[in-house]
């Protein structure tokens, strides 16, 4: 009998071990805090703009604000961008912002992707990530960005207005 609780208990630790990997690489079976951790540790890399632009991002506009707060500057990756895939642990755009100290720091993750049918009418294809439906459809943000849905995920910088709102009135430019 002892024997068997035993082997139990290790079939149970097992199991909980596997769910638990799981999560943390973004398995079925992973809750949104638990990504929202892999998330953000996965980003910490990027502190550094010299560390993002080795990875492949590239400076892609001037620091964006409006009367809801400011986003940053946004850095984007066209290689993560051109494939549609979605994976919460490489986003398509970090935002950074300049801090009082003037450097600038990384204060935002954004995923993105491209409308399938290149409409505003239509959303049948609004994808989600980290239990969240993206923004959009929207028009692009420059002359060559097609309609696309965006998502901002505010995992450096607290904001008031909530962690997956575009805008955060602590931002300024």
């Amino acid at each position: 009998m002892k024997g068997r609780i035993r082997l139990a208990l290790a079939g149970l630790v097992a199991l909980a071990l596997a769910a638990g990997g799981a999560a943390l690489t973004g398995g079925a079976s992973a809750t949104p805090p638990d990504l929202l951790q892999a998330a953000k540790a996965a980003g910490a890399k990027f502190h550094s703009i010299e560390q993002a632009e080795r990875a492949g991002y590239e400076l892609a506009s001037p620091c964006v604000e409006s009367p809801a707060g400011g986003m940053g500057f946004h850095y984007e990756n066209p290689e993560l961008m051109a494939d549609d895939a979605i994976d919460p642990l490489r986003p398509e755009i970090l935002v950074y912002a300049a801090k009082p100290n003037g450097r600038p720091e990384l204060v935002a993750i954004e995923y993105w992707k491209r409308d399938a049918d290149g409409s505003r009418l239509t959303s049948g294809d609004r994808p989600s990530v980290l239990g969240q439906a993206f923004d959009g459809p929207m028009p692009g943000h420059s002359p060559v960005m097609p309609v696309h849905y965006d998502l901002h995920v505010w995992l450096y910088e607290a904001n008031a207005s909530g962690m997956f709102a575009p805008f955060n009135p602590a931002i300024d430019c």
